[in-house]
């Protein structure tokens, strides 16, 4: 039986708990080959020179497709249903010119300076509104699930409003979302029939959620109403329209991303600072200590873990390895994250770190779209939860787990608590 590489190991669902100690041997060898002919980077400097390299592609139509997948139906090495199914790229999924043109063309009807410097900020007596009801809610209740009643709820129905996806579609795209994000599997349990029939429905819930999406972006066509999608579909700026293909990608992408990698964080954040009954006390006493708190959190459970899309374009020397011109590269956030060489005592959570430039939401030109958003949703989301809910104590350490690897988090997080305070 051949031996399984740092990452293999960490990729197997047994280890989604902790991957840290297998992150910790990985980062031995920096830019590591393995099996597949992928190169996962694990370490802090190597991944931030990449992320600025114009040698690194992000455009999955430079990538070759492996054999195995070019069959319907047949295992992939990596499964990427999304790829199987969307041929048009999104803002992550794309390279200069085309991608700086289309996040250009994105980024005035979503938020920030220069075109709404206001916009996120505006939306947080929103927010507070929602997890103030959230809590309210679980009043009488000595048990809650962190991730059903709390981390979830939010974020969906902030980027529901945001993009003007009507809230009685969420049902639906939740199950799309649940279903892709289940079919994609990167590690040595990918060959099993299990993982195939995922694979199988994974691709048709790509197909009907991207289909929901186009419906939604023809009925703002005819009738233009509230949102970002709408504004995008009747775009008239210098640079004129998106073709439609790239219009369904990214409206699924903002959709997706929109809400996914927050679940994780906030339901991360409880799970962590319920573990360090320190650090909660100490940001219950110091609720300004929030704001650096969400960057180490940020740091110490990265909602993405790793990113997979990216390939050389040119032979790449970088650590005492060469990465050859078409070989994908990983990129290991949640190692980078941990990196000694980078953070002084990287597995200690400390609320009041310094110079915490993690890379949670990734750096350069693909840095995440959407970051400002998360970070007031967390914020206030956490401090309210630490501020108002009484004793919260763990039921079950570790919680059970989803299934995916790149967007690590917890399927539950079972809380007792003794009450709910004004």
């Amino acid at each position: 039986m051949v031996e399984e590489t740092p990452w293999q190991q960490a990729l197997r669902y047994a280890n989604r708990a902790n991957p840290y100690p297998f992150y910790e041997e990985l980062r031995k060898t920096p830019v590591a080959r393995q099996p597949d002919g992928t190169y996962v980077v694990s370490t802090y400097r190597e991944i931030v020179a990449l992320l600025h390299d114009p040698r690194v592609s992000s455009d999955l139509r430079k990538r070759p497709v492996p054999a195995a997948a070019q069959t319907e139906g047949s295992a992939e090495p990596v499964a990427e249903p999304i790829r199987a199914v969307l041929t048009e790229p999104n803002i992550i999924t794309c390279d200069p010119p085309e991608h700086d043109r289309d996040r250009r063309m994105m980024m005035p009807h979503f938020a920030g300076p220069p075109h709404a410097p206001h916009a996120i900020s505006d939306l947080e007596p929103e927010i507070r509104r929602i997890v103030d009801g959230l809590l309210d809610d679980m009043r009488g209740k000595n048990r809650i699930d962190a991730v059903d009643d709390f981390a979830y709820p939010l974020p969906v129905t902030v980027i529901c409003k945001v993009l003007g996806v009507p809230m009685e579609d969420e049902p639906r795209f939740h199950q799309w979302v649940e279903t892709a994000l289940d079919a994609l599997d990167f590690g040595p349990e990918a060959d099993s029939e299990e993982i195939r029939s995922r694979q199988a429905g994974g691709r048709q819930a790509v197909r009907e959620f991207g289909q929901f999406a186009a419906d939604l972006l023809d009925r703002y066509a005819r009738q233009p109403g509230p949102g970002m999608l709408s504004a995008m579909v009747n775009e008239d700026g210098p640079e004129g329209r998106m073709s439609k293909g790239v219009l369904v990608s990214n409206a699924l992408l903002l959709i997706f991303a929109g809400h996914e990698t927050t679940v994780n964080l906030i339901a991360h954040s409880v799970l962590t600072l319920l573990r360090h009954p320190d650090a909660l006390e100490r940001l219950r006493r110091r609720p300004e200590l929030i704001v650096p708190g969400v960057e180490e959190l940020l740091r110490f459970e990265s909602s993405v873990q790793f990113w997979h899309t990216r390939s050389a374009v040119e032979d790449i020397d970088i650590a005492g390895t060469t990465i050859p011109k078409g070989a994908p590269i990983f990129l290991a956030y949640g190692s980078a994250n941990r990196d000694p060489e980078r953070f002084t005592d990287p597995d200690e959570l400390d609320l009041e770190r310094r110079d915490n430039q993690h890379l949670g939401f990734s750096q350069g030109i693909h840095f995440c779209f959407g970051a400002p958003l998360a970070r007031l949703e967390v914020q206030v989301a956490v401090g309210e939860f630490v501020r108002r809910v009484q004793n919260p104590r763990l039921v079950e350490d570790p919680p059970p787990y989803r299934h995916n690897q790149i967007f690590r988090g917890p399927r539950h997080v079972l809380v007792d608590i003794d009450g709910i305070r004004d």
